[in-house]
């Protein structure tokens, strides 16, 4: 079963671009999206009629406010169950969380709160670090999970390509949201297939538009396959498709053994 993991930068913008070529080049099982931006009828109609879309099976979550946050999962194989949030009404407003329940794992795609400009939303962030593991834990207890998405966390300094620049200034690389990864994968016993799988490769899914950052590969990886460490074993071939555009993240994928 491929696994995939993409943060669109809206939908309706990937949607004229590449993405039918590129879902049907990657052949998900599952696919999670993440930053759709639009409501759930307009993530419908953006895919309604796509050429490969009509193989899956659609779900979404969207936020209050409109044009912001959504995720959105497509499966080939029919859920027991789909949810959206985590259960914390307040926490539950950005439409930041889907979880589709399979035979022998839950899927859970993941929109982790931006800490914003001068840090200013980073105690949101620290609250949702903590709800979202508390969350994750209980639904491990059930069965394993494959959490995926873009956490908005450069956990090591090898995950972006300045950290010494970046620390304790930039969101996404601060102490409290490396703290709070740290403690998302210890508490729930996670592991971060991709890391596990190149211990020591720099590889990065994330690249601002400014600068020319994708051409000089100056980048962060943000974009995780996290999954219970029991599953590890039947777990192969993670990997970060930086060759995929259309997005200002590029997809992540994991190939889970059945």
């Amino acid at each position: 079963m491929k696994l995939v993991s993409w943060n669109v930068n809206g939908i309706r913008a990937i949607v004229k671009k590449n993405f039918s070529e590129d879902l049907k080049l990657m052949a998900p099982d599952v696919i999670g999206l993440q930053e759709t931006k639009a409501q759930d009828d307009q993530v419908r109609e953006a895919l309604f009629g796509l050429d490969g879309a009509e193989a899956y099976e659609l779900y979404s979550s969207s936020a209050i406010k409109k044009g912001y946050s959504g995720t959105a999962i497509l499966t080939k194989i029919p859920p027991i169950a789909v949810q959206a949030g985590i259960g914390v009404p307040h926490l539950d407003e950005e439409g930041r969380v889907l979880r589709a329940e399979f035979e022998d794992f839950h899927f859970i795609t993941v929109y982790t709160p931006n800490s914003s400009s001068a840090l200013k939303r980073l105690p949101f962030r620290k609250e949702w670090d903590v709800r979202f593991a508390a969350y994750l834990k209980e639904l491990d207890q059930s069965k394993p999970i494959i959490c995926c998405g873009d956490l908005n966390v450069a956990h090591q300094d090898i995950d972006l390509a300045r950290p010494a620049a970046n620390y304790n200034k930039t969101p996404g690389y601060t102490q409290d949201e490396i703290d709070g990864m740290t403690h998302l994968l210890n508490h729930v016993d996670l592991t971060d297939s991709w890391r596990a799988a190149h211990p020591e490769q720099v590889g990065y899914s994330w690249w601002s538009y400014r600068g020319g950052a994708r051409e000089k590969n100056v980048g962060w990886r943000l974009d995780y396959m996290l999954a219970s460490s029991r599953l590890m074993p039947r777990l192969s071939e993670s990997t970060i498709h930086s060759d995929v555009h259309g997005s200002d993240h590029c997809p992540v994928s994991i190939n889970l053994h059945v």
